[in-house]
């Protein structure tokens, strides 16, 4: 269209009282109201308002620098006791030691910065959406001026393409029609005018007004600025997502619970062993010191960190293969616990592509099958096939949708069809194709002579065009408007009279199973050639037919919602569609129960509104607090949350969730950075998949934890046992830090890429107050400390008995130590069940690459020169290695018991 065609303005009416809100007031009063002349406003005037009110562009929130970023990532307990202990190991001279403890702390540091970094760039997304510059009538011309010198009161032109560059409120439109889905979820464009609406309309139903960042579909209009900047719908959810609390994972808020505990243990333990060793047993205190350290260090497991980013990292990288993207590594175990997934409708359990699912003509309803805009779909009829040039009227109604339209159906770099114009009308003219139409032929057979293109005020498009036998008129529009110019119907036999209640009955039937339902009818003997005008329609018509239009289910989202309730996981959906819509599409995924709009939950209070939130599973007409509300009151219940989104609108809650989940496809680059996860499919099947591969994630995690925790617990009780017991250190310093990070990048790694356990998804979702380790566990770890220091402890104190050299006691102790660990790595392998099935003991290739690399780094720290003399050891004889082994599958034996017994116990 041609930006200076002309628009007729809408007549003034009475002005409201100033409270209003700008939807509420006439255009004459936001006019009024904003002081803005008719030929907009002077230059001078324009830059007083702009120093005035400030630049229309969101205000950026303070950020850290990356400095200090990486600076709070030291702030943890666990890390103090770390740095403490390699500054004391620093000064007694041991810079080995010191130079391996400051290495796993920086690095721990720099992932931690990296991955808070990605997170607070979702506020630039957001003000990366508005326009760059738009169309504005200054000093009676109109000027091309970049969007952030826009103030309120100046007059802003929109036609087809535009991005709303501000909120304005419409004072001239013609044919606007605005795709507002960023912010409302709404699926279709929406038809604007410039009435005045009720002050407590929503967001969606405000159609005197166009809102900053929303893409103009259709038509021409005028609007006046009402807001810029900060002040506008999208910097209040932008406000909104800045005051958004990040929740932290469950499993990092178990580890930080965690943490606390065991870094008062270890500085307890520490600090009696110290004591003891100088006060009671006299010993020297730089040997006490360095006695201390040892303990400390064996007992921190400085490889938890590294192992645990490297187990999610594993998990990331299996999800980024099924679709679903990690943008935060924590969010990955948190898919585990997920108890309710909220999700979007439109994009992500649906298409987000109108489909001509119904057709209802005088002959007969036909289904219509296919999805989306491609042109491949049977029309059936009482569930058989059939042919629509065999069917007449079905013909004529799929050539009106194709001839009556404005659209074209195309397909994008991917394949994929797309549309170029009105949602509508490509779903019709995918119909016209499935029916077998060839868009071009019939062009050249019925060329277009005139077009009364669709408005809000009259509710129909109306094409004419010339055939070999004169003209034919084509309208399509609103039921109620279309039947109302209708006196027949066209029949199988030729017109029959018009039953207008029936047909009005059977457009209440489309509509109440969620379609959005048109009417498309045919005049063969028009009054005129050219030169179309709205009075040439008034009666006359044969109507040809209803079309209802739905925004499809995708199939894999039903099978995938079933799955999802299957393992305990209850999903609610939460649209900005309208009610009727939202509660036929819920019915479909097995959403029952009424739909709850955004007004009803705004006269609830907070506990109202968790029951509300708990028992209903469909919400609709839900603005970006709506979804906020839900998902904190669901948190409040106890409920790990996971919410699906594509908009603005959605990034709040997306923000706030446990995890939020954006679309990849058609997802605004808002939603992907305030969320954790994003689906490179834009589909809720990949959620599914994503859940199975979370709580694998953390099946693995603790089954890293449950080996690690006991290794180290054992390297330290063997240090205090020697205190206490007055003997010499059978391992040194640095021979525990040998054995624990050798062992925690190679044993503890094999267990990140375990498959997952039978039935993981038939279990209930894990509570948010679960530990991290039930009391089973912790009682099988001290069994295994007891069981390692044992053999430890006691091949040391054999080898000294005998008269060996320290060396070889200390080597002895060592590798006994280490043995015993790889015979607890398979016991690690299962939680509870049994390992001694072919499937336990082979059916894991990283576990046997593991054990063999650890056995030959031990046989290289035992019998190697240059690594005896870093480390102390020695070499030792074949006969010692077959005792050791001997004493490492006792170890793995008497696990496997203990495990058969807890199994026993729990089943009775």
């Amino acid at each position: 269209m041609d930006r200076h065609a002309p628009i007729t303005p809408i007549p003034a009416t009475p002005s409201p009282a100033a409270a209003l809100p700008w939807h509420a007031r006439p255009a004459a009063e936001a006019l009024a109201a904003l002081d803005s002349p008719e030929g907009g406003l002077s230059a001078a005037e324009a830059r007083d308002r702009l120093e005035r009110v400030g630049p229309n562009r969101l205000t950026p929130p303070p950020s850290r620098s990356a400095l200090r970023r990486f600076a709070a990532q030291f702030n943890n307990l666990l890390i103090y006791v770390l740095i403490a202990s390699g500054l004391v190991t620093l000064a007694l001279g041991e810079l080995i030691d010191a130079a391996v403890i400051a290495g796993v702390v920086l690095i721990n540091a720099l992932i931690g910065a990296v991955q808070e970094g990605k997170a607070e760039q979702a506020l630039d997304a957001i003000r990366d959406m508005l326009s760059p510059q738009a169309i504005v009538l200054r000093g009676g011309r109109r000027i091309t001026v970049p969007a952030e010198e826009l103030v309120p009161g100046d007059r802003v032109a929109l036609s087809s393409g535009d991005r709303v560059p501000a909120d304005l409120r419409l004072i001239q439109a013609k044919g606007l029609r605005v795709q507002e889905a960023a912010l409302t979820g709404e699926s279709v464009p929406v038809a604007k005018t410039t009435d005045p609406v009720e002050p407590a309309a929503p967001l969606a139903e405000r159609a005197g007004m166009a809102y900053s960042a929303t893409l103009v579909a259709q038509g021409q209009a005028i609007g006046v600025v009402v807001a810029t900047g900060d002040a506008t719908e999208l910097g209040r959810i932008g406000r909104l997502l800045a005051g958004v609390e990040t929740l932290t994972t469950p499993l990092l808020a178990r580890m930080a619970v965690f943490g606390r505990w065991l870094t008062v243990g270890i500085l307890i333990l520490t600090a009696l062993t110290f004591l003891y060793g100088t006060l009671l047993r006299g010993e020297p205190w730089a040997e006490m010191v360095m006695a201390a350290v040892g303990l400390a260090v064996a007992a921190i497991p400085e490889g938890l960190p590294t192992v645990m980013t490297i187990t999610l990292a594993i998990g990331v990288t299996r999800m980024a293969r099924r679709n679903a993207i990690i943008r935060r590594l924590p969010a990955v175990e948190t898919l585990g616990s997920v108890g309710v997934i909220c999700s979007d409708k439109t994009g992500t359990l649906t298409r987000n592509e109108l489909t001509v699912q119904t057709v209802a003509t005088a002959a007969a309803d036909y289904a219509v099958t296919g999805t989306g805009y491609e042109p491949e779909g049977t029309f059936r009829r009482d569930a058989a096939a059939v042919d629509p040039a065999g069917e007449p009227v079905l013909a004529d109604l799929a050539r009106a949708a194709l001839l009556c339209n404005d659209a074209a159906l195309h397909r994008d770099e991917s394949g994929d069809w797309t549309v170029s114009g009105d949602p509508t009308d490509g779903a019709l003219l995918a119909l016209a194709r499935k029916a077998g139409l060839d868009p071009a032929a019939e062009a050249a057979a019925h060329p277009r002579a005139d077009v009364i293109p669709f408005e809000s005020e009259h509710k129909f498009m109306a094409t004419l065009h010339r055939t070999s036998g004169g003209s034919r008129l084509y309208v399509k529009g609103a039921p109620e408007r279309v039947l109302a110019l209708c006196d027949r119907v066209l029949g199988p036999a030729g017109p029959e009279p018009l039953d207008a209640a029936a047909w009005a009955e059977r457009v209440d039937d489309l509509a109440a199973e969620g379609q959005r339902v048109l009417a498309l009818a045919v005049r063969t003997d028009p009054p005129v050639t050219d030169g179309l005008t709205v009075e040439d329609l008034d009666g006359g018509l044969a109507l040809l037919g209803l079309c209802g239009l739905i925004d499809p289910p995708r199939e894999e989202a039903i099978a995938a919602v079933l799955r999802c309730q299957a393992a305990g996981i209850r999903v609610k959906m939460i649209t900005g569609d309208h009610a009727g819509t939202a509660q036929a599409i819920g019915r479909r995924f097995g959403l029952s129960g009424p739909a709850v709009t955004g007004a009803e939950l705004d006269g609830l209070d907070d506990a109202a509104l968790g029951a509300v939130a708990r028992d209903t599973d469909v919400f609709a007409r839900t603005a970006p607090e709506h979804k906020l509300r839900l998902v904190q009151a669901l948190q409040a219940a106890g409920q790990t949350i996971a919410m699906t989104g594509d908009g603005v609108n959605d990034a709040p809650a997306l923000k706030r969730a446990d995890i939020g989940i954006a679309m990849g496809r058609k997802g605004t680059e808002a939603a992907k950075e305030a969320a954790a996860m994003v689906l490179a499919d834009d589909n809720f099947a990949s959620i599914a998949r994503a859940v199975e591969e979370g709580r694998t994630v953390y099946d693995n995690l603790r089954k890293t934890i449950l080996f690690l925790l006991p290794t180290n617990g054992a390297q330290a009780l063997v240090i205090m046992v020697a205190v206490l017991g007055g003997y010499a250190l059978p391992i040194t310093p640095v021979q525990i830090l040998w054995v624990n990070m050798v062992t925690a990048v190679t044993l503890g790694l094999a267990l990140a890429f375990e498959p997952p356990e039978p039935g993981v998804m038939d279990r209930p979702p894990r509570p948010p107050n679960e530990p991290l380790l039930p009391p089973v566990l912790i009682a099988r770890m001290v069994m295994v400390m007891a069981l390692l220091v044992a053999c430890s402890f006691g091949f040391f104190s054999y080898r000294q008995g005998h008269g060996d050299p320290p060396e070889v006691a200390s080597t002895m102790a060592v590798n006994a130590l280490v043995l015993g660990e790889i015979a607890f790595l398979f016991n690690a392998r299962a939680i509870s069940a049994s390992v001694l099935n072919r499937a336990g003991l082979f059916g894991s290739r990283p576990v046997w690459i593991s054990v063999a690399l650890m056995l030959a780094l031990q046989l290289a720290f035992t019998y190697a020169p240059p690594l005896q003399r870093v480390f102390g050891t020695a070499a030792v004889g074949w006969t010692d290695w077959a005792w050791m082994a001997a004493a490492a599958v006792a170890v793995f034996l008497v696990v496997e018991a203990e495990k058969a017994l807890t199994r026993r116990f729990r089943n009775v």
